[in-house]
């Protein structure tokens, strides 16, 4: 079993700490840091489910120190999650199941992850909660976004208030967003790359916004957002080996397609050279888990190439993070009605 450190009070160290690599020292298992604010129904955040997107740590950081030896203006639970894998700036560790995967209804739901996070959502779950928000980073360049998994008002205004940019998605399960919203409105914000200072400060504003804002609007007060709907989840079967230096393996994959997150690409862009004789293609799941990839890819003079026009998010030149992970996502525009 996995340790669930519970405190309520900022522990020693927390607001000094430069680096997650060095957060086992202040806190050595996972962690519900509960504090009680002048609003009583809290803010849930979640930092570090990936051990190597930094970003809500520091966040977290700069509102505690904001608010040191203050009441803040509303009550805040952070679960500091993947601590082990944070100390080898992992996303995680080999052989450990991903913690944005293993909430309820996800992967692994007998592993010892799966364990832990059950016993945090009995926790956080056990009064109404105001709102949740869990904090990441991407791999690849892509704009800051928030991602929700219902269309309701209360989502929606929730998300504009991090980005103009909204994913609605439905699949992978057991990630952290999808677990709270039938608790509350909830949210994952990607922050761009790790240790930068502009994603840190974005992260921090939009926790500050959230523990200030009194309640959600009885409408929606529609901003200036673009509203996208991931329909794809791109990964690469085991069997088949990729790079995107070596022209040998079984995929060779465009590192310019890095440059094209949240821009539309037509029918016909190449994604990746197959090689020759080789059985080698992408699988591609929709919501239902069913690989689409006929329905969306063609493959022609052993190139990938796209059927029909299509918008890609997170696709990532990190190799480790598509192994343990995806490739990239293709997503479709959805009209909200004003």
């Amino acid at each position: 079993m996995i340790p669930l450190i519970e405190i309520n009070e900022v522990p020693k160290g927390l607001l000094e700490i430069e680096s997650a690599r060095d957060l086992h020292t202040i806190l050595p298992h996972p962690t519900l840091l509960t504090l009680e604010g002048h609003r009583p129904q809290p803010l849930f955040v979640t930092v570090l489910l990936h051990g190597n997107e930094d970003t809500g740590l520091f966040a977290v950081q700069k509102i505690l120190q904001k608010y040191r030896g203050l009441r803040l203006p509303r009550s805040l639970i952070v679960f500091f999650g993947n601590i082990d894998a944070a100390r080898e700036e992992l996303r995680r560790l080999d052989g450990q199941p991903d913690y944005n995967r293993v909430w309820p209804g996800g992967e692994a739901q007998e592993s010892d992850e799966a364990d832990l996070i059950r016993r945090v959502m009995e926790r956080v779950t056990a009064q109404p909660l105001f709102a949740s928000i869990d904090i990441h980073n991407n791999t690849g360049k892509n704009p800051h976004y928030g991602c929700i998994n219902r269309l309701d008002a209360d989502f929606l205004y929730l998300a504009s208030l991090f980005a103009r940019t909204i994913v609605y998605f439905e699949t992978p399960k057991g990630v952290q967003s999808l677990a709270l919203a039938p608790y509350c409105p909830a949210v994952t914000i990607e922050c761009g790359k790790p240790h930068l200072p502009y994603g840190i400060e974005e992260a921090a504003r939009f926790v500050d916004t959230l523990l200030h804002l009194a309640k959600f609007p009885h409408h929606l007060q529609h901003k200036d957002t673009d509203v996208y709907h991931t329909a794809l989840r791109i990964t690469i079967p085991e069997a088949f080996s990729f790079s995107f230096n070596d022209k040998e393996a079984d995929l060779h994959l465009l590192s310019e397609l890095e440059e094209s997150n949240f821009s539309e690409l037509p029918a016909g862009t190449r994604f990746a050279t197959v090689k020759p004789d080789s059985n080698a293609r992408f699988a591609a799941y929709d919501d239902d888990g069913d690989d689409r990839f006929d329905d969306y890819f063609f493959i022609e003079n052993n190139e990938i190439r796209l059927k029909k026009p299509m918008m890609p998010s997170m696709i990532t030149l990190d190799e480790r993070v598509i192994r343990q992970d995806c490739f990239c996502y293709l997503m479709e525009r959805i009209e909200i009605p004003k």
